[in-house]
């Protein structure tokens, strides 16, 4: 069972309560407002996100070593986007579980996460293998 979305309800309906007894209709009145920016702040933080993510190329990361040191399991998507600044390129198929996103960056190193009802479960990076530079003699310099 998710705790998480039981607790945010619970801890509405206490507050309300609360305010009941404490100032009755004004009480009640000040929970709601309480409530109604509560709402406000997450809705405009998630704009905010998106605004800046909508500026970028779509699956694009600076870089995908440092994603991959930040990543976390649990975060939500919202958090690895607005770590990203970009949407992550959608993989699996739309409005499937799991969802699967990818990031890129310019060296072709990308980072491959799984989301699992909007939580990182797991993720992995992957680098493009190195040119192989067995033509050139050892110890000299390209041209």
């Amino acid at each position: 069972m998710n705790f998480n979305k039981l607790l945010a309800p619970l801890a509405i309906v206490v507050f309300t309560v609360g305010a009941w007894q404490a100032f009755q209709w004004a009480g009640v009145a000040l929970a709601a407002g309480g409530v109604v920016m509560w709402i406000l702040l997450h809705f405009t933080r998630m704009v905010t996100i998106l605004k800046k993510a909508a500026n970028r190329p779509i699956g694009h990361v600076a870089s995908a070593v440092m994603l991959n040191a930040k990543l976390q399991k649990g975060a939500t998507l919202m958090h690895v986007i607005a770590m990203t600044r970009s949407l992550g390129a959608l993989q699996s198929d739309k409005d499937t579980q799991p969802e699967i996103y990818r990031w890129t960056d310019a060296s072709e190193s990308h980072v491959t996460a799984t989301f699992v009802g909007g939580k990182l479960t797991e993720w992995a990076l992957e680098r493009p293998a190195p040119e192989s530079q067995a033509d050139a003699p050892a110890g000299t310099l390209p041209n």
